[in-house]
C-alpha cells in the first residue's frame, strides 16, 4: 500500500512571523515534522507543499520532497484540505496517486514516529476512511456555562450538573490535529474536514499534543525538550 505524507508549510504567518523555519530545539520547527514522517516505515514519500523559497530548501535539504502550491491556497483564508487535494491531483495526473495520505501539520513537534504509525495501523486494519488524534479535551462540555442577554448563567449542556466531581464526569475528546490519515479517492469533493466516512480516533497525551501557535508556545515546547534530556 502506498502511503504519501504531506506537509502543509505556508510562508506567512500572522502569530509568530516565518514560524515554519523558527528554531526549536536546534533545528527549525519544520523539521520536526519531516523526521517524524521518515521514521515511519509505511510511509513512501514525504511531500512539503509550500509557496515559500526558503522553506523548499529546507525541506529538499533534510529530504523531502517539494510541492510549490498555487497562490491562491497561499492566503490566511486557504483550506488545508485544498492544498491536500491539489497534491493529490498532481501526484494522481503523473499515475503516481497514493492509496493512502497523512497530514502532518508542522506546527506538532512533539508528535512521535508510533502516533503516526498507530494511525496507519488503525486505517488499515479496520477498513477506514479517515482516522485523525485527539486528546482529552481541556474543558469537560459538561462544566461548560452560556450567558443569556441578561448575563445569568445556565449549564452549556441542559441537565448536565457542572458540579460533578471530575470522576463522576464522562470522558470527553477533542480533536488535536497532530496527525490525519485517510484514503484520499474518498475524500468528499466540497467537504472542509479530512476526518470523514468510516472514522476512527487514536488518543494522545497532552504532553505530545502541543500546537504551536504564539510566541510562548515555543517557550513551553523548549522547556519540556529541556527536561526530557
Amino acid at each position: 500500500m502506498s502511503v504519501t505524507a504531506v506537509i502543509p508549510a505556508r510562508g506567512g504567518s500572522k502569530s509568530v512571523p516565518r514560524k515554519n523555519l523558527r528554531p526549536l530545539g536546534g533545528r527549525p520547527l519544520l523539521v520536526w515534522s519531516i523526521e517524524v514522517a521518515r521514521q515511519v516505515r509505511a510511509i513512501d514519500r514525504v511531500i512539503v507543499s509550500t509557496d515559500d523559497d526558503e522553506i523548499a530548501q529546507v525541506a529538499r535539504r533534510h529530504g523531502a520532497e517539494v510541492h510549490r502550491r498555487s497562490a491562491h491556497l497561499a492566503t490566511d483564508e486557504a483550506l488545508v484540505i485544498d492544498a491536500i487535494r491539489e497534491v493529490f491531483d498532481e501526484l494522481n495526473q503523473g499515475g503516481e496517486a497514493p492509496e493512502v495520505m497523512v497530514l502532518l501539520e508542522p506546527t506538532y513537534p512533539l508528535r512521535s514516529a508510533q502516533d503516526v504509525a498507530e494511525c496507519l495501523s488503525r486505517l488499515v486494519v479496520q477498513g477506514l476512511d479517515s482516522v485523525a488524534t485527539f486528546k482529552a479535551a481541556e474543558v469537560n462540555p459538561h462544566r461548560t456555562w452560556r450567558l443569556d442577554a441578561r448575563g445569568r448563567p445556565t449549564a452549556f449542556i441542559d441537565g448536565s450538573d457542572p458540579w460533578l466531581p471530575r470522576q463522576a464526569l464522562p470522558m470527553a475528546y477533542q480533536l488535536n490535529g497532530a496527525v490525519y490519515a485517510f484514503r484520499p479517492d474518498r475524500l468528499p469533493q466540497d467537504g472542509k474536514a479530512l476526518l470523514f466516512g468510516r472514522s476512527g480516533a487514536v488518543i494522545m497525551p497532552a504532553e505530545r499534543s502541543v500546537d504551536i501557535d504564539r510566541e510562548h508556545d515555543f517557550v513551553i515546547v523548549e522547556s519540556l525538550l529541556r527536561r526530557a534530556r
